[in-house]
C-alpha cells in the first residue's frame, strides 16, 4: 500500500474551499481557498469512478469494498478499476471513465508523475477529482515539492501520525530487548518518490530517536513497496552491514516490513534479533497465526474500507449538495500485536 498526508485543494479541480474538516470517522488539517471554474451539482443519479493502484493488494481491495458498500447505501453508481502499477494506464482509464460520464473521479495513481494529466483531463470535463492515499499534484510530476494550492483533496491517513506510532512503538521494542546501540541498526524502507511514503518513514525515524533515547544509525532503503521488491534491497543491506547483530525495520507500508522480516530470516537472524513494525497489519498479522516466533512484532492497522467509504461519500456531499471538499480528511488508525489483532476487525487472509 501502498499504500498514503497532504494539504490543499488543486486549482485544476475547480473548487473553492474554506472549510474545515469534521466527519464523524475522521480529522484533518484545514484547508484555504483555492479558485477555479466550478464544478456543476448533479441534480439526478451520481455516477463515480474508483481507479486505484494495485487493487489486487489486500489494502486496497478492502477500500474497494468500503467503496461500494457506501455507494449502495448512497445510491451511487460505482464502478472500481484497478490500474495495477502502470502509470500509463492511469491516464487512459481517467478519459475512459469521463467519456462513460462519470460526475466524478476517486484516485490511487501508481506514480504521481501523472498529476498533472490526470488534473488536466478532470478539468477539462468539469469533473470532479479526489485522490485517495497517495497524493498529486496539479501543476508538476513531485507532490513533496507542489504549492499547496496545486495539491489535489485526498481522503486517507495522516503520514505524520502514523509513522509517529510506529516509530514509538518500535522504540519501546527495542528498549524492551535491551540492545547494545552500537550493534544494533534500524532500516526505513519505502518508494522514495511517494510523498506519503516519505512523511510516514520521516516521523517513524523521529519518535523512534525520542523514544528510543539511543544513538542507533538508520540506514534508508529505497524499494518498490512490495515484498519482494523489499526484501531484495534489505538482504543487499543486511550483507553489506555484517557487523550489526540486531535490526529495527519500518517502512511505508506492511510490505516493506514483511519484506524485511524475511530477508533477516533467510540471513539467519532469530527473531529475537528483529524488530519489526509493520503499516497495515494485513500482512504482518499473518506472522502471528502459526504460533512461531517472528521479528514482527507490531503493526499498525489501517482499515482500508474506512477510506474508501469516507472517499465516496466526501465526493458524493460535493457532487449532490455542492459541500466543499476538505483539503483532507483522515480515517483511524490502531496498533495491534499477536495478541490484539484478533480483536482489531484487521483482514488477515
Amino acid at each position: 500500500m501502498s499504500v498514503t498526508p497532504q494539504r490543499r485543494i488543486a486549482a485544476a479541480t475547480g473548487l473553492l474551499l474554506t472549510v474545515a474538516v469534521s466527519t464523524a470517522c475522521s480529522t484533518g488539517q484545514e484547508p484555504t481557498s483555492s479558485s477555479g471554474a466550478s464544478v456543476a451539482p448533479v441534480s439526478g443519479r451520481i455516477s463515480m469512478t474508483y481507479l486505484q493502484k494495485q487493487g489486487d493488494q489486500e489494502y486496497f481491495i478492502g477500500e474497494a469494498a468500503g467503496a461500494k458498500a457506501k455507494a449502495a447505501e448512497l445510491g451511487v453508481d460505482l464502478k472500481v478499476v484497478n490500474l495495477g502499477n502502470d502509470a500509463n494506464r492511469t491516464v487512459s482509464e481517467v478519459q475512459s471513465a469521463i467519456a462513460q460520464k462519470s460526475n466524478g473521479l476517486i484516485i490511487v495513481v501508481p506514480d504521481p508523475a501523472v498529476g498533472p494529466q490526470v488534473v488536466q483531463a478532470a478539468e477539462h470535463a468539469k469533473v470532479a477529482l479526489l485522490t485517495s492515499d497517495d497524493q498529486i499534484c496539479a501543476t508538476g510530476p513531485d507532490p513533496s515539492v507542489c504549492a499547496k494550492a496545486d495539491l489535489v483533496p485526498r481522503i486517507g491517513f495522516s503520514g505524520a501520525q502514523m509513522g509517529g506510532e510506529v516509530g514509538k512503538r518500535a522504540a519501546e521494542e527495542f528498549k524492551k530487548a535491551g540492545w547494545n546501540p552500537a550493534e544494533t541498526r534500524t532500516i526505513s524502507a519505502w518508494k522514495q518518490d511517494v510523498t506519503v511514503c516519505t512523511d510516514r518513514v520521516n516521523a517513524a525515524k523521529a519518535a523512534f530517536a525520542a523514544g528510543a533515547s539511543a544513538g542507533v544509525p538508520n540506514i534508508d532503503v529505497a524499494t518498490d513497496n512490495t515484498p519482494t521488491g523489499a526484501q531484495d534491497k534489505i538482504a543487499a543491506t543486511v550483507t553489506a552491514n555484517p557487523g550489526v547483530k540486531n535490526w529495527v525495520v519500518w517502512g511505508c507500508n506492511d510490505e516493506n516490513v514483511q519484506g524485511g522480516v524475511t530477508a533477516l530470516e533467510n540471513a539467519g537472524f532469530k527473531a529475537d534479533h528483529v524488530i519489526g513494525v509493520g503499516l497495515g497489519a494485513y500482512l504482518a498479522c499473518k506472522n502471528w497465526t502459526g504460533g512461531k516466533p517472528t521479528g514482527m512484532r507490531a503493526a499498525l492497522f489501517i482499515n482500508g474500507k474506512d477510506v474508501g467509504a469516507l472517499a465516496v461519500q466526501t465526493l458524493y456531499d460535493h457532487l449532490k449538495n455542492g459541500k466543499a471538499m476538505p483539503a483532507e480528511a483522515f480515517a483511524p488508525t490502531t496498533m495491534v500485536d499477536a495478541t490484539t489483532f484478533r480483536t482489531s476487525g484487521a483482514a488477515c487472509n
